[in-house]
């Protein structure tokens, strides 16, 4: 046996990286299957325009302030409500994508609680916390 092999088999994986890399995988994979599904019901008409896509080259042309004006799209986390309709239904998987990493940390809390790392659990929570409030939008401007 070299001294590569021996240092291989001798280097362990911190115990919480299993935890988020599974987190990562599952919600990046249900993001991209909602992805693949909204935008297939979209295109085969399965779920209703919420702009009807005739209208679309008119609008095009339009400032975003017009555009919002003109077909009364909503803004901030009102496209919860329009979900329904398929130019929203896409954002959903896109929410999952943008929500993994919130997943990931949250899932590796328990390991540094077990272990009783207290300034990792403070450095998640705290980093969990930014994100959601950059999410919510509270300090955003229109």
């Amino acid at each position: 046996m070299d001294l590569g092999e021996n240092m291989e088999s001798e280097r362990q994986n911190p115990p919480e990286q299993q935890p988020y890399a599974s987190v990562l995988h599952w919600s990046t994979l249900a993001g991209f299957i909602a992805l693949i599904i909204t935008f297939v019901a979209y295109m085969l008409g399965w779920l209703p325009s919420y702009v009807p896509l005739e209208q679309l080259p008119h609008l095009w042309s339009l400032s975003t302030a017009e555009y919002l004006k003109a077909t009364g799209t909503p803004i901030g986390w009102s496209w919860l409500f329009a979900m329904g309709k398929g130019d929203f239904a896409s954002l959903l998987g896109i929410a999952i994508l943008a929500g993994s990493s919130i997943a990931c940390i949250a899932a590796i809390i328990p390991i540094y609680a077990k272990s009783r790392n207290t300034t990792y659990i403070v450095i998640c929570l705290l980093e969990i916390a930014v994100l959601l409030v950059s999410a919510s939008g509270i300090f955003s401007t229109h």
